[in-house]
């Protein structure tokens, strides 16, 4: 079957992408609830979870995009491969991540990776730049203890802006790191390498005690 397509960019203030997201339930969508849980933010296509849940059957993996086609189309594509640790759900979390992720049970939320979002150039756009002070508030609130975020872009002005709003979260703590630590890159980040290309990468950990 064709890739389905989509607009690569979309405003996420639109009143479209306002709508309020249901909860996710894991004992919904996931073949088995207990299994620490790897949240991808924008995952596109969701090629990078689909390759990740293939080698780690003992983790669950969910996909938060805001474009719907792209959600049904990875949703479809990890029912014909038998993955009953992948999930994708259609949401605009530079608004409701926080809500999206309510109800799920605390200490199940592991690793979570932001990779290469839309930077919005413009600059009457950069109000649509996913990351925000209130998403990383909701990534900190319901991380496990001891859960890292992974980020990378090959935008320095965006990775400066990023890891400023992670920096100022005072429930994490940054990890030095000089590669990905994840064995699946996305596409984006090999055609990035392969135009020999600098990538901003970081990661923060939610510390206990």
């Amino acid at each position: 079957m064709p890739r389905v397509r989509v607009h690569q960019h979309v405003n996420p203030l639109s009143p479209f992408y306002r709508q309020e997201p249901e909860p996710i339930q894991i004992c919904r969508v996931f073949a088995d609830a207990t299994l620490p849980l790897h949240l991808d933010i924008g995952s596109a296509r969701g090629r990078f979870l689909l390759k990740m849940a293939e080698i780690e059957p003992g983790w669950n993996f969910l996909g938060v995009e805001i474009r719907e086609p792209l959600v049904n189309e990875a949703n479809r594509i990890a029912a014909e491969e038998n993955l009953p640790n992948l999930h994708y759900a259609f949401a605009n979390a530079m608004l409701w991540l926080d809500t999206l992720l309510s109800e799920m049970p605390y200490g199940i939320l592991r690793t979570i990776t932001i990779q290469f979002p839309d930077p919005w150039f413009k600059k009457k756009h950069t109000k649509r730049r996913m990351v925000n002070e209130e998403f990383v508030a909701a990534i900190a609130a319901k991380l496990a203890v001891e859960g890292k975020v992974f980020v990378q872009t090959d935008i320095e002005l965006l990775a400066n802006e990023m890891f400023e709003l992670f920096f100022r979260n005072r429930q994490l703590q940054e990890r030095p790191i000089n590669k990905n630590p994840f064995p699946v890159k996305t596409e984006r980040e090999t055609a990035v390498e392969d135009r020999n290309l600098p990538i901003y990468r970081a990661m923060w950990q939610k510390p206990g005690g």
